[in-house]
């Protein structure tokens, strides 16, 4: 009884209001993709806010890392979860998301609308923005997930069968093949520390939340003629399929939306390029898709496509974190974890070839401005606006000189 009320008090130690008001702010805040979130989330929850520890992070980090989903925004959810109950973890998705959805909309009924040279360039602009950014993401993920030769060629390797192979499930196919290589052939070097507390709800929630994913994702393989359905069809697939985060979604939704004539590859690109320019999860491109592909009402269609992308990853994490520290300590688990993180930055290699390299890179001046841009990020550190503002800047330079 003693420890049950330890645990209740624990739980109850923050408030949802009080959650919401943090992650508004890093959603206004936190540029640089998801590789950066966690470095605002560790500064802000560890150093400052003093709500989780040090080990409850990394638990809470490495679940989110290894289920499919928005990996920075589950960690999110999580730490909302954790601090305040379920209306901590749905604040922190509000906080965290809404601003940048805002902007994507705007911007998807300004693109859709406007067919001007003014437009065209700053469409090119943004698939440079494009096109840097993810150049840094795997600059940064190569460093931190494939530390040694086997990793670095099973990227390469993962990169050349998905440029080699174009097929919709492929980055699944890697994924798993991945796991199964790390799980019998490497071996994580790493001492296995004790499991910290991260969860105080039963099992039988887990298993529950669990059995819903699976159904609404086992449903979105039915065929239907309407249109809102089938636009979360094609959404929740995306997030209960794809592993990696945000930049890692482009190949999926691009399969889903551009190959079947829905949306144009100019629109898609500079959308991903605005959805990099801006704070906040990535995932919130779902918002700028659902907005174009439901033109009679943008803002519906841009909350059941952002609702649709984000429900799978929160369940699936839901589901997974009561049984997540008797696995934890597993070492063939952990060793499948860190190949999957290799594969993840071949996905994303071969997604900066195409569709980002091939539709973003028209001239020679491109290919400058991508390169001081590259070494404006990397190389000086400078934050993604300086990049926004360069590539826009030269873009319109270019087309109006």
């Amino acid at each position: 009884m003693h420890i049950n009320s330890e645990k209740q008090e624990e739980r109850h130690q923050g408030s949802a209001l009080e959650v919401l008001r943090v992650f508004i702010k890093l959603g206004l805040t936190s540029f640089g993709g998801p590789i950066a979130h966690i470095g605002y989330f560790h500064k802000t929850f560890i150093e400052q806010k003093k709500w989780i520890s040090e080990a409850q992070f990394a638990q809470l980090l490495a679940v989110s890392q290894f289920l499919p989903g928005p990996a920075s925004s589950q960690l999110g959810f999580a730490i909302g979860l954790h601090r305040a109950g379920w209306l901590g973890a749905f604040s922190a998705f509000i906080g965290f998301t809404l601003p940048s959805a805002i902007v994507l909309v705007f911007f998807s009924l300004y693109v859709s609308q406007t067919y001007s040279s003014l437009s065209n360039a700053l469409t090119q602009g943004l698939k440079l923005v494009a096109c840097v950014v993810v150049i840094d993401a795997i600059f940064n993920m190569t460093k931190n997930l494939c530390p040694d030769l086997r990793r670095k060629l099973l990227a390469l390797g993962s990169a050349i069968f998905l440029v080699t192979v174009d097929q919709i499930y492929g980055q699944l196919i890697v994924i798993l093949a991945a796991a199964i290589y790390g799980a019998l052939v490497l071996k994580d070097p790493s001492p296995q520390a004790r499991p910290a507390n991260i969860v105080y709800y039963s099992s039988r929630i887990g298993i529950t939340l669990l059995s819903v994913f699976f159904l609404l994702l086992l449903l979105t393989f039915i065929s239907t003629d309407q249109k809102d359905l089938l636009n979360a069809q094609v959404f929740y697939q995306a997030g209960a399929l794809v592993f990696g985060g945000g930049h890692v979604v482009l190949p999926l939704l691009e399969e889903s939306v551009v190959h079947t004539g829905i949306i144009d590859e100019a629109t898609f690109i500079s959308g991903y390029g605005a959805a990099q320019a801006i704070p906040g999860p990535m995932f919130s491109f779902a918002a700028y898709l659902g907005a174009l592909m439901s033109a009679e009402n943008a803002l519906l269609g841009a909350c059941l496509a952002l609702v649709s992308i984000f429900l799978p990853g929160f369940i699936l994490l839901g589901g997974v974190l009561p049984f997540w520290q008797l696995l934890a300590t597993r070492k063939s688990l952990v060793a499948a974890i860190t190949s999957v993180n290799a594969a993840v930055v071949g996905i994303l290699l071969a997604t900066l070839y195409d569709p980002i390299i091939t539709s973003g890179i028209q001239s020679l001046a491109d290919i400058a401005i991508v390169v001081c841009g590259c070494i404006i990020l990397i190389h000086f550190k400078r934050s993604p606006l300086w990049i926004v503002a360069l590539c826009i800047a030269t873009s319109l330079l270019r087309a109006f000189i």
